[in-house]
């Protein structure tokens, strides 16, 4: 696939499947060697990282468990500064590593209202896995454990990330045609 059209915007390859996979795989190992004894709880923030977490769970070597949250704070195709948690943990992470996996921390907003939730819950320790960063575009200091790539500030779709809902099912990750 060359371009993709979705609603009124148009997307060009970026990243393409089997290096995003690659990448996967060395998080995967960083956390198998990291977290070898630690029988980590994963949390996946729904809808955008259950491509990364399917495929990060399917690398991993270790005993874990995963579960799945949902929080958002975009709206189109820039984010809305509020964070709306809108489905939450149902069991206990009390004395347990926690590792959050998101698709993309950009402002760090939803990741800062993730970490504040979790922590109130008080877990032994919580890793944040992220499939992309967008560094220049960061407003809170977060430390990120698990980077499978970082990427400039532009609007991207596939692999689990949308526009309106659409363009998760794309194996590739596309950015907007400017």
């Amino acid at each position: 696939m060359n371009t993709v059209q979705i609603k009124d915007k148009c997307f060009v390859p970026f990243i393409k499947e089997a290096d995003i996979l690659k990448e996967v795989e060395r998080v995967a190992n960083e956390i198998n060697r990291d977290l070898e004894n630690a029988a980590p709880l994963f949390i996946s923030v729904l809808n955008g990282s259950f491509m990364f977490t399917a495929d990060l769970m399917r690398f991993l070597t270790i005993p874990s468990e995963v579960s799945f949250v949902k929080m958002a704070s975009y709206s189109g195709t820039s984010s809305t500064g509020q964070v709306k948690e809108l489905v939450g943990l149902n069991q206990s992470i009390e004395g347990r590593t926690v590792v959050i996996v998101e698709d993309i921390v950009d402002t760090g907003l939803t990741m800062k209202r993730m970490l504040e939730t979790l922590e109130a819950l008080k877990p032994k320790e919580i890793k944040i896995a992220t499939l992309l960063v967008k560094p220049d575009k960061l407003k809170v200091d977060l430390k990120l454990d698990y980077i499978a790539m970082k990427i400039p500030n532009d609007f991207i779709v596939g692999y689990g990330l949308d526009y309106d809902g659409l363009g998760r099912n794309y194996r590739d990750i596309y950015t907007i045609l400017k």
